[in-house]
């Protein structure tokens, strides 16, 4: 990595380590499969620096974990996302939206935060450990809601305890369970449990106590809840290594492609958690605001310096944690602090920028595939030497119909006798039915736009050439 990259990450995270009191925070940048860079400031009780091994609670970044398993089951045809939630748990009846017209609410609802249930984060974080009837007991009078259902995102972690009951029901077994068994053991997270680990490199948590001015302030040791019936919303421990496969592999979802797809869960599940399902206003975040949305456990930011990102952040009592990735293109940032709610979703965009200024954040991009550049190709020879017949055989039926083939003939032949022919310098596709190609002549450079039609085989529906006027 560029060591000007580098130097900058490490004093924005001891600046942000300082200004939120955080006795540790441990960082780390993931490129192409792996720790690309990795770091920590503070220390630990032992006095020891963290390392990327050493754990911490993720909180509402479990709310990932939860949700691929949910789909897991989608995908094996145990449930279905549009299923009311009473369908499979008839216990949670009195759960019933504001209003007498209230929609039903679904398990789709509930993973994109759609269902209404009144945004719940200090309440929820100090009960992750109730028992199931402890919830039943909660939920037999039924919920406040701060919208109607399916309308608006609220942010709910009760939401995600419900959703653990559904799966319960339906299966058998806990969310953790299928968490553990279908990604943890599979994909190598060795240190990700639900539970507070067995060995000692693990951060403690701690508060800050804000005194008078004179003091300053102290840590105080936090106290820590098990895990129970709302842990499917926060209850993961993990670290930096652990997160770098995690986050990683929730990326290489992206693009899609025909390589085999042999789980733990299907590329497209992937990318269908990293979509907006429900719209969640703008955000204003490292001093510049962004929209953004919620997918099926995963929060997407639509970032106007760094284009598109993915990612949740987590606070608990004693923890705050980030993971940031943007996807498709392989880097992703990770940040763990152990004090109450640490902001790190600001620390890990300020790295991306730390990244970003240094080139190291690639753009975004479509792949160029075969039929494109094929098409492309085509195209331009068929400008440089027109032949009817080629042209019917590249272009569907509208395009002759919108200018006469013979109008476009001539307008080609005459670009070609006055300036030569085109040559193709770069095709860069908008998507897998567009490309700008850029071509160059003797009169100078090119921008050609190319539409491909919903048909196949593929062919040409539009097309249109100008020139690029020099500065």
């Amino acid at each position: 990595m560029h060591d000007d990259a580098i130097a900058a990450i490490l004093e924005i995270v001891q600046s942000s380590a300082a200004a939120h009191h955080a006795p540790s925070v441990a960082w780390g940048v993931v490129r192409d499969g792996a720790l690309w860079a990795t770091g920590a400031v503070g220390e630990l009780d032992d006095g020891t620096t963290p390392s990327p091994r050493t754990v911490y609670r993720i909180a509402s970044m479990t709310k990932s974990f939860t949700a691929a398993a949910v789909l897991a089951l989608r995908d094996d045809g145990v449930l279905r996302l549009d299923d009311p939630i009473t369908a499979h748990a008839p216990e949670l009846a009195a759960v019933i939206g504001p209003t007498l017209d209230a929609a039903t609410i679904t398990l789709g609802d509930l993973l994109s935060m759609s269902s209404g249930l009144a945004t719940d984060d200090v309440w929820a974080d100090r009960h992750l450990d109730i028992t199931d009837d402890e919830l039943d007991a909660l939920m037999a009078t039924g919920a406040h809601f701060a919208v109607d259902t399916g309308t608006a995102f609220e942010y709910s972690n009760l939401g995600f305890a419900l959703i653990g009951r559904v799966v319960l029901r339906t299966t058998g077994t806990p969310v953790q369970q299928h968490v553990s068994q279908r990604f943890i053991g599979p994909l190598g997270l060795r240190r990700t449990t639900w539970t507070q680990p067995d060995h000692d490199d693990w951060a403690r948590p701690y508060r800050w106590d804000a005194a008078d001015d004179a003091a300053g302030g102290a840590h105080a040791p936090e106290s820590l809840v098990g895990d129970g019936a709302l842990a499917p919303m926060g209850g993961i421990w993990s670290c930096i290594e652990d997160l770098a496969v995690w986050t990683d592999w929730l990326d290489h979802a992206f693009p899609a492609r025909d390589e085999p797809d042999d789980g733990p869960l299907r590329r497209a599940s992937r990318r269908e958690m990293q979509q907006i399902h429900r719209y969640a206003g703008t955000r204003e975040l490292a001093g510049r605001s962004a929209p953004q949305g919620y997918g099926y456990g995963v929060l997407l930011r639509d970032d106007p310096v760094l284009g598109p990102l993915a990612g949740h952040s987590g606070g608990l009592p004693g923890y705050g944690s980030n993971m940031r990735w943007a996807p498709g293109r392989r880097l992703g940032v990770i940040a763990l602090a152990n004090v109450t709610y640490a902001p790190m979703a600001e620390l890990t965009l300020r790295i991306f920028d730390a990244l970003h200024a240094a080139g190291e954040v690639p753009e975004s991009s479509v792949q160029v595939s075969a039929t494109i550049e094929r098409l492309a190709t085509e195209l331009v020879a068929l400008l440089n030497d027109w032949d009817d017949a080629r042209a019917d055989a590249l272009f569907t039926d509208n395009v002759a119909l919108d200018e006469s083939y013979t109008r476009r003939r001539s307008a080609a032949t005459a670009v070609a006798a006055d300036n030569g022919r085109f040559t193709i310098s770069s095709i860069t596709a908008l998507s897998g039915a567009g490309a700008d190609v850029m071509l160059t002549n003797g009169a100078g450079s090119y921008k050609l736009e190319v539409e491909l039609a919903p048909l196949v085989p593929a062919r040409i529906e539009s097309f249109s050439l100008a020139r690029i006027e020099a500065n």
